[in-house]
Formats: structure tokens, sequence, C-alpha cells
């Protein structure tokens, strides 16, 4: 825990408008009641939902194109044991975190049977690789490897299975590797992983984005041309992954191609426009809030998570603490739908109380 220095307010803004938005998918009252922009598409196709993830990885690549400056200076051996440290201790707290509470009718949870890829863990699978290339390779090889990772993950996905739930590759790879019982079981008790290995490859080029786009506006400076290079830039992707669609359809489960060009895209359009707004125009009022999440987002993602389950894991008159606040406190009052919102916003502004009170404190905690 350290206090903050040399931080930057569009990258915290960006970062806290994203996990707010994070805890509000992931802990809705009632999963069948919530409003439709606030769900994954079922398979193909696209929703603002959609959007979280990949941009969480976005703002990973930009801050690491204000990190790796110390990385460059660091030498190899400092370079390899700072990622690796970092790399191993996220990916082992999403691991626990879906292991947790650890114990189960009084019995150790079985490891055969937790969930080893997550969300935790491809952040950090991606932030491994994505260190890895952007330390050793120019820009250019960079980019040219984003441009190949693309299309290989097509072919690939076209090669050795289909387009659907139960015979794509990602899945296939899965299976191989670490077995059913090791995978998240969520769509239907299928055993599919939305964060499998093989779409890790397409998640990379995320991180990179997200990068360059950093290392573009420190380059260039906040101004006028800086902006209207980034709308053009994301103007480009977001036409060229609807483009792709057409021939592998935008998919968030399976990380598609197409999903990684247009989830890039609309992440330029909103870095330029916060950007402008913070960094230009100066309008500071809005922002406080979510500063308070991008300022401690790690913990306070793994909070909210841990939050969910031992909501889920308190037993209540006959069902979770989850199930019973959501149905007699949110939905009773409010409705199906728009009860399911305010308790997601309950849960989200709970988190948020806590990140508040450790930002006075000056209290954060980085890996």
């Amino acid at each position: 825990m350290n206090k903050l220095k040399n931080r930057y307010l569009s990258l915290d803004v960006f970062r806290g408008l994203d996990v707010a938005l994070m805890i509000i998918v992931n802990s809705p009252g009632n999963g069948d009641t919530s409003f439709a922009p606030l769900k994954h598409a079922e398979w193909h196709g696209f929703t603002l939902t959609d959007l979280v993830f990949p941009t969480f990885l976005f703002v990973v690549g930009n801050a690491m194109s204000f990190s790796m400056k110390k990385y460059e200076a660091m030498g190899d051996a400092a370079f390899f044991k700072k990622v690796l440290r970092r790399f191993s201790i996220i990916f082992l707290l999403g691991f626990l975190m879906y292991w947790f509470p650890f114990f189960e009718n009084g019995d150790l949870k079985p490891l055969a049977e937790t969930r080893i890829f997550g969300v935790l863990q491809r952040i950090a699978l991606c932030y491994l690789f994505a260190s890895i290339l952007l330390y050793y390779f120019k820009t250019r090889t960079v980019i040219i490897f984003s441009a190949l990772a693309l299309v290989a993950y097509h072919i690939l996905l076209l090669a050795f299975g289909d387009l659907t739930l139960l015979g794509n590759a990602v899945l296939k790879l899965d299976k191989f590797l670490i077995g059913a019982d090791h995978m998240y079981h969520g769509n239907g008790g299928v055993a599919f992983d939305p964060e499998g290995l093989l779409s890790t490859l397409p998640a990379i080029v995320n991180v990179i984005a997200g990068y360059l786009t950093g290392k573009f506006i420190q380059k260039n400076g906040q101004n006028y041309e800086t902006i209207a290079k980034l709308l053009m830039a994301g103007c480009v992707l977001v036409l060229a992954g609807l483009a792709w669609d057409l021939l592998l359809p935008i998919n968030k489960k399976l990380w598609t191609s197409s999903f990684v060009l247009l989830t890039s895209g609309i992440d330029l359009f909103v870095i330029a426009i916060l950007v402008y707004l913070l960094d230009m125009s100066k309008t500071y009022k809005w922002t406080y809030f979510f500063e308070v999440f991008g300022r401690n987002t790690l913990f306070i993602y793994l909070l909210s998570e841990l939050f969910v389950i031992s909501l889920f894991e308190i037993s209540m008159k006959g069902t979770s603490a989850y199930n019973w606040i959501a149905d007699n406190i949110f939905i009773a009052t409010a409705g199906d739908y728009m009860g399911s919102f305010l308790f997601a916003l309950w849960i989200m502004l709970t988190c948020w109380l806590v990140g508040y009170i450790m930002d006075k404190k000056g209290i954060y905690v980085k890996v």
C-alpha cells in the first residue's frame, strides 16, 4: 500500500467507469429480468455489457504505456522479475477467487473441480505476453504481430471446429488441456470457458491497442489534432470490425477477431472524449466518483466478487442472502427489472464506499 504518484486523470476515470459498469452487470438482482444492455449477447452479437471486459484490457495497456518506460531502464532480469511477479499474483488471485470460500459442507472444496481460467487469469496472461512483446520488439513489429494474431485466430477457429457453443476450437483445447471440471459451466451447464486459453490470443491485441493509444497521446499531446486522429482511428477499427463480422461474427464469448476490432475502436472513441473533457476542457466536477474506482481497481473488483459470493453462501429463510435481499427489498419495492438494477447499484455503491474510505485515508493496493 502506498500513496499514488504521477496519476493520470483520464486513465483513472476511464478505468473507474469500466469497473463501475463491470460490478453492475456482474451482480443483477435477477439475471432473467435485467435490462437488455446489461446482459451479454447470447452468442453472436454485441451489447454494452460485452464491451466491459475488453475495455478493462484496453486500460491495462494504456497504463502500461506509462509503466514500460520504467521497465526499459531496469534491465532484462529485473523486468522479468517484475512482470512474472505481477502475472503470478493476479493469476493466483483469480484462481483463489473461484475457489472461495474454500470449504463446502465442512470439507475443503476439491481443487479438481475449481475453475482455472477466468477474468483475472486472462488479464494476467494478456499482461504477461503483451509486456514481453512491447519490451523486446519495436512498435511496427508489435502491430504486425497483432494483425497476424487476429488472422491466425480466425483460421484456427475455422480449422479446428465451428462457431457453435459445443463445437468451437476454444472449448476443444480447454477440454484437452485442463478437462471439463476446471471449466466454466454457466452456459446452460455446458463446460465452456469464455476466458479460455486459445481465445486469450486475440485478447492480447486489446491490451496492445490500449498501449499504442497511450503512447500516441503522450507523443502527440492533448490537443484537437490528437482527438481527431483518435476518433478517425476508432472509426476505421469499428468499420473494420463490422466488415469482418460478415466473415467471422462478433462474439464476446469466443473473443473473435471482429470483436477485438469493434471494441478497440469504441474504446478509442471513449478515451478521445475523456481526454477532451478532462485534459482539455478541464471539466472535473463529475469525475471523483469514478476516480475512486480507478485508484483501487483490482482491490474493488475482488471485493465486489467476494461480496457477491459471500451473499450467495449465507443462508436466509430458505434461500441465499443474495436472493432474499434482491427479491424482498429491491424487486418487491421497485419491480422485476428496476429492482434488479437497483440491487446491482447497491452492490456497486457499497464497494464504492469502501474505495472512498481507502482513498480518503491514502490507501492504495497495488500488485
